[in-house]
């Protein structure tokens, strides 16, 4: 692969959140167009834990244990809480490493920087660098609810919800921002016959993936269920091929505090309305099915 042919990229992921974001920061890993500069463990909140970053950070390191990639990866710890406001950034090694890789950034060859989580390390990074803004880096956010009435997700948006100073702020800033609202990511479902079918048993690292999502949803969901929406992976997939997504461009709004929508900047944003779903799950499974051919 020349490696001027790769796309310099940035994971920031609440990995233990729920069970989508492992097979997001996996299939990413496991393309070899993405040259993945670092994965940025996130807080989500404390309504379920009062260290959560810690246990994003847990989740990514048993990934990188799982693909042999154990000192290979640069791993740089996020902010364990949001922002206080949109004025004080919550300093880390993870909005430093966004910082720094925003650096080398060049039109030629931009930063992508995904969020399967709150915003609260971009908004930071920001803060501690507002030259950040003038350099060509594309934010990718999953997060926010529908626009126009359309929308699946009942009350704020999780995503949001965990930092909505850090959205304002971000969405205020005038960078490059493609955002992937909840009507959109959470169509991205899979069943459980179909992960064991396409990956199970072709590796340990397979088997975790499906093992977690059937343990979470065990968890967290009294109803019967055997499938999962994998809402984060719809960030890897427009990187791998972003006419994969249809856009729109929409004036940047402020989000109120019950998530909604309110006047904003106005500076031009991009919200995916919809994407290839086919390619993103038939890749992903292709990858995962080839790294177990790989192990001994």
């Amino acid at each position: 692969m020349d490696p001027t042919r790769r796309r310099r990229v940035i994971i920031d992921t609440d990995a233990k959140n729920e069970a989508d974001d492992q097979f997001a920061v996996v299939h990413a890993l496991l393309s070899p167009t993405l040259d993945v500069r670092g994965l940025v463990p996130a807080h989500f909140g404390t309504s379920r834990s009062s260290r959560s970053m810690l246990q994003s950070r847990d989740e990514i390191d048993r990934l990188l244990a799982l693909m042999d990639l154990d000192g290979k990866v640069t791993v740089a710890d996020g902010s364990a809480h949001a922002i206080a406001d949109e004025r004080t950034p919550q300093d880390s090694p993870g909005a430093r490493l966004i910082v720094e890789e925003s650096k080398l950034a060049t039109p030629a060859d931009p930063l992508y920087v995904a969020f399967l989580g709150p915003l609260t390390d971009m908004a930071s990074a920001i803060l501690l660098d507002p030259d950040l803004v003038r350099r060509p880096v594309v934010v990718i956010w999953i997060g926010g609810v529908g626009y126009g009435g359309v929308e699946t997700y009942p009350g704020v948006e999780f995503n949001l919800g965990n930092d909505i100073a850090a959205a304002n702020l971000v969405f205020g800033s005038g960078i490059t921002l493609w955002q992937v609202p909840s009507n959109v990511y959470s169509q991205v479902s899979v069943g459980y016959a179909e992960l064991e079918e396409k990956i199970g048993g072709t590796s340990d690292l397979a088997d975790y993936l499906i093992r977690q999502m059937v343990e979470w949803n065990a968890t967290y969901h009294p109803e019967p269920i055997e499938s999962r929406s994998l809402g984060d992976s719809p960030a890897v997939s427009l990187m791998l091929y972003p006419r994969g997504g249809n856009f729109r461009v929409v004036p940047a709004p402020r989000f109120g505090r019950e998530g909604h929508y309110l006047p904003g900047s106005g500076h031009p944003i991009r919200v995916v309305e919809s994407v290839d779903v086919r390619f993103l799950l038939e890749d992903m499974f292709a990858k995962i099915r080839r790294f177990g051919r790989g192990r001994p």
